[in-house]
C-alpha cells in the first residue's frame, strides 16, 4: 500500500551535534517503511547515509544488528552519541556511500542519500551540503546504490530507498528492476519545498525538473527485494 501522508504517531528528533543533517520529512517517511519490515535479532541492517543515526537506532531497537555509514565525520560522531543516549549498540563508520557495501551482504539496506539536483559542476567536499547535493540530476548516489544493491543483499534481502520525485522515480524503478530486483513505490508524500529547492527554483524550472507554479515536492520510498 502506498502511503499518501506522513505518519501521525509522535516522532522524537534525536539530539545531534551542530552541523549534522537532522531528521526531516524524508527520514520520517523512511522510518514508516522501516517499521513494516520483518526485523528480528538475526537481521543485519546497513544504514547508508546515517546522518544523526535515527534510522539505525530504530532498527537496533527492534533487535537488528546494524551498521551505519556516513561520509561526514560529524555525522558519525553524532550518530554514536545518539546511539549511546538511546541505549543501543550500533557500529558506525565513515565511508563513501558508493563503496560502503563492497564485499558484504545484508538482509536489509536503508538509505536516505543526497538526492537534490544541483546546478554546481561537482559535489561539495565539505560542509552540510554533502547531505543533500546529488549532482546535476540528483542521481549520483541514487544510481550508485541501485547498482550496488543486488550484490549487497542476501537472498530475499530488501532495499528501502527514499528520494525526491524530482530525480526520477521511474528511472530508479527501471534500474532496480533491470538489475533483477522486484521494485515498487511503497510510500509517498507531498511536502512544501524546503529552503534549498526554493533557492534554486528558477534553475529547476529551466532544467525542466519543476513546473513554474510548483511549490511542493513529492518524496517516495522505493522497496526493492532480491528474488
Amino acid at each position: 500500500m502506498v502511503a499518501e501522508m506522513l505518519p501521525t504517531e509522535p516522532f522524537s528528533v534525536l539530539p545531534a551535534l551542530w552541523g549534522v543533517y537532522a531528521p526531516q520529512s524524508d527520514t520520517l517517511l523512511l522510518m514508516s517503511a522501516l517499521s513494516r519490515e520483518p526485523i528480528t535479532a538475526s537481521t543485519s541492517v546497513l544504514d547508508l547515509g546515517t546522518g544523526s543515526g535515527a534510522l539505525a537506532i530504530q532498527a537496533a531497537r527492534r533487535g537488528a544488528r546494524v551498521t551505519g555509514v556516513d561520509i561526514s565525520r560529524r555525522a558519525v560522531l553524532a550518530a554514536r552519541v545518539n546511539a549511546l543516549l538511546a541505549g543501543q549498540v550500533i557500529r558506525f563508520r565513515r565511508g563513501d556511500l558508493c563503496q560502503a557495501v563492497a564485499g558484504r551482504a545484508y538482509d536489509l539496506i536503508v538509505s536516505n542519500p543526497p538526492y537534490v539536483p544541483s546546478p554546481a559542476a561537482g559535489l561539495p567536499r565539505h560542509g552540510m551540503a554533502r547531505a543533500w547535493e546529488g549532482g546535476r540530476d540528483g542521481r549520483i548516489f541514487v544510481d550508485c546504490i541501485c547498482a550496488a544493491a543486488p550484490a549487497a543483499l542476501r537472498p530475499d534481502g530488501a532495499l528501502l530507498l527514499v528520494h525526491s520525485g524530482l530525480c526520477g522515480t521511474q528511472t530508479t524503478l527501471n534500474l532496480l528492476t533491470g538489475a533483477g530486483l522486484l521494485a515498487a513505490v511503497t510510500d509517498r508524500v507531498s511536502v512544501p519545498l524546503g529552503p534549498v529547492l526554493r533557492s534554486r527554483r528558477r534553475w529547476l524550472v529551466e532544467e525542466g525538473l519543476m513546473a513554474g507554479d510548483e511549490d511542493r515536492e513529492e518524496l517516495v520510498v522505493i522497496r526493492a527485494q532480491l528474488v
